[in-house]
């Protein structure tokens, strides 16, 4: 029974287990075909991972072999630097294999190689030849047919520096570009030759060029020196992770200009940051860093360790002097690339100059005074000069250009300021009856009317306006005494004055806000900015940073009419007895005629020193508006009685004085006193009566 039992059991499961075995098999079979993808997707993770792996070992690797070689160039720069400049660049300007570049005499000149007499072969590539007289082995100098001479650097790669080596990348195919010096150029000074159509001083010879001294002959600085300090250069902007290139090396009379190309996404703001770190490196009194205009490149400003001096003859001498039209044409001096530059005074119209002591200020005063001298006559320009410190200006006493003498003291300057606005008025009234538009208009119609002689009522020619200058040699002096009204009258003059040939140079070593007022910076858009201590005074006088980095002695920078851009500009240089010998030729030729009214009060000029006011026919109707309007202004009278403000100015003075006003406050109004309406109330009983 028992086996029985046991035979169908085991009869049982057998069946069962055959048939779920083959179940099973179907089920996995089917999950197989549909999801065989799942069973990939380790294996290429595992793939994926061990490749991963492999890039890692091989940047890992390329970094440190980098790594390497960037420490063994360092160390053969720094072990180098006890070198001469010449065999400093010479060793790394060295070929791979030691060898110099075949016909190391040649020359290329207009992109056409001439070979010197008695070489054999020439070069391969008739872009570069080997450098001459530099005394650098493996350079290439370019001259082109304007006199450019480029400096290229040959070989694939140093025997100390390697081919990746970013510091001999940044100085790669630099060149050094020297301005041809400009010919002087020839013939007689404009309005020389044509003195005898002029109505007065027909005899009046202007200064010759033998009064002033002669440059002695400009000295280069080395191109293998160049070349060094760029390198160092380079050096020291890589250190703080500034990559670039430079591109040019632009020497001038003062400064070297290395032009540098920042690599992409190097900010401009960081190159400016490494000023100070660039003058410790190269030892260097300062540097100026700002962009070049027109150029991707940031020009890096070096002091020559030889500075030249710029004459002034160097600048009178120049085309761009004798080419200028305009009798007040300025000899500035040279730009950093050693150009000669010249400014109009007529189109500036009015010249704001500040420095500190030693920056060359007043001997930019005086150029500007002697460029004048060189191009106009007495009856062509008329000068106001105005010296409260009684020691720069004194040079010029008793030329026949002076309007009058020279004022030192402050209460008459500020005289003479009222005067020109004065005249300044008369003037606008002589053009609009002319039809004219400016003073140019005005003189070539006074021409045309004697050559045709269309004289005046009494017959006689008419008389052209001359240019007046007025030159203020200090204004802090003149604001600390009599600041409200110079400060009017500077105003009223800059705003208008243009037009009538009246002209404004002001001078001050004290470039502060409470000297240079908001007022008197917002009528003068040219400006020239000396060395100032701080960069404060900077933003005070040209409205931003960089005067504080000039170094003295004529170095300025120049703000043109019109333009935002600063043109860093090398001041030319006279010296007091070159002042002298043209000052002896101009006096020799004529005395001065003074106007005597210019620095008169008002009191003086109507003739009222000795009267009680009422001789003038407009001050009882003076009064009655002060007392109408209950306060007494010189803008109220000019404006209601239509006068200028010189007579305006003396009647309230007149007023005063008899003790119908009270005084001045400033620019306040001055109050009407009770004796003022007790006068008035006289006037009209008497009326009245009759």
């Amino acid at each position: 029974m028992v086996i029985l039992v046991a035979t169908a059991a085991t009869g049982l499961l057998l069946a069962t287990n055959f048939s779920f075995v083959g179940l099973y098999e179907k089920l996995v079979a089917a999950i197989g075909d549909r999801f065989a993808f799942l069973g990939t997707v380790a294996a290429r993770f595992r793939a994926w991972r061990q490749t991963r792996r492999e890039e890692a070992r091989l940047r890992k690797e390329k970094k440190l072999a980098l790594q390497a070689a960037q420490e063994a160039a360092g160390n053969a720069f720094r072990a180098s630097r006890d070198l001469s400049p010449a065999d400093r660049v010479a060793e790394f300007m060295k070929q791979p294999n030691g060898s110099t570049v075949a016909n190391s005499g040649a020359v290329i000149r207009g992109e056409t190689e001439v070979a010197p007499q008695g070489s054999g072969a020439s070069t391969s590539e008739p872009a570069r030849a080997a450098a001459v007289g530099v005394g650098m082995p493996g350079a290439t100098v370019v001259e082109s047919r304007s006199g450019r001479r480029s400096i290229f650097p040959t070989g694939g790669r140093s025997a100390v520096v390697d081919d990746e080596s970013d510091l001999e990348e940044m100085v790669r195919g630099v060149s050094v570009v020297r301005t041809k010096a400009e010919t002087p150029a020839a013939g007689k000074l404009p309005f020389d030759a044509d003195r005898a159509r002029r109505l007065s001083y027909t005899d009046y010879g202007l200064p010759p060029l033998e009064f002033l001294n002669e440059a002695p002959p400009p000295s280069e600085q080395a191109d293998a020196e160049l070349l060094s300090l760029a390198t160092r250069l380079a050096e020291k902007c890589k250190e703080f992770n500034v990559t670039g290139q430079i591109k040019h090396i632009c020497p001038g009379p003062v400064v070297t200009t290395y032009e540098f190309k920042p690599d992409p996404g190097v900010k401009y703001s960081r190159v400016v940051s490494l000023v100070d770190d660039l003058c410790l490196a190269l030892k260097a009194e300062s540097i100026r860093i700002d962009r070049m205009p027109g150029k991707p490149h940031v020009g890096i400003e070096v002091p020559n360790p030889r500075r030249e001096t710029i004459y002034l003859r160097e600048v009178i001498e120049s085309r761009a002097f004798r080419e200028s039209g305009s009798k007040l044409t300025i000899a500035l001096g040279k730009t950093i690339d050693g150009l000669n530059y010249v400014a109009d005074l007529a189109k500036m119209p009015h010249l704001l100059i500040a420095g500190t002591t030693g920056a060359g200020k007043s001997v930019g005063v005086n150029a500007l005074i002697v460029s004048i001298l060189y191009r106009a006559r007495p009856d062509e320009v008329k000068f106001i000069l105005i010296d409260p410190k009684r020691l720069e200006l004194g040079l010029y006493e008793d030329i026949p250009h002076l309007a009058t003498p020279i004022i030192t003291d402050p209460k008459l300057a500020a005289r003479s300021l009222k005067w020109a606005v004065s005249e300044m008025e008369k003037r606008y009234k002589d053009l609009a009856g002319w039809g004219v538009r400016n003073i140019d208009g005005y003189n070539t119609e006074i021409m045309r009317r004697n050559l045709v002689q269309e004289y005046d009522d009494k017959g006689e020619p008419w008389k052209p306006l001359p240019f007046i200058v007025i030159i203020i040699d200090e204004l802090a002096d003149l604001m600390m005494t009599s600041g409200r009204e110079v400060e009017e009258s500077i105003t009223r003059l800059a705003q208008m004055a243009r037009a009538v040939g009246i002209h404004l140079v002001l001078a001050t070593q004290r470039p502060s806000v409470d000297v240079i007022t908001g007022l008197i910076k917002a009528n003068f858009p040219s400006r020239i900015s000396f060395r100032v201590s701080s960069k404060v005074d900077s933003r005070t006088i040209i409205d931003t940073n960089g005067a504080e980095h000039l170094l003295g002695r004529g170095d300025m920078l120049f703000l043109p009419p019109g333009t935002s851009r600063l043109i860093r500009v090398h001041g030319a240089y006279i010296d007091e007895m070159e002042i002298g010998r043209i000052v002896s030729h101009i006096k020799f030729q004529g005395l001065p005629a003074y106007d005597e009214t210019i620095t008169q009060s008002e009191e003086e000029a109507l003739g009222l020193e000795n009267s009680d006011g009422e001789h003038d026919e407009l001050f009882e109707e003076a009064l009655r508006i002060c007392v109408e309007m209950k306060r007494a202004s010189t803008s109220v009278l000019q404006r209601r009685l239509r006068i200028g403000y010189g007579r305006a100015a003396a009647i309230l003075d007149i007023m005063e004085r008899e003790g119908l006003i009270g005084q001045a406050d400033g620019s306040r109004p001055r109050p009407v006193l009770g004796r003022a309406y007790e006068m008035v109330a006289q006037w009209d009983e008497m009326g009245s009566e009759d």
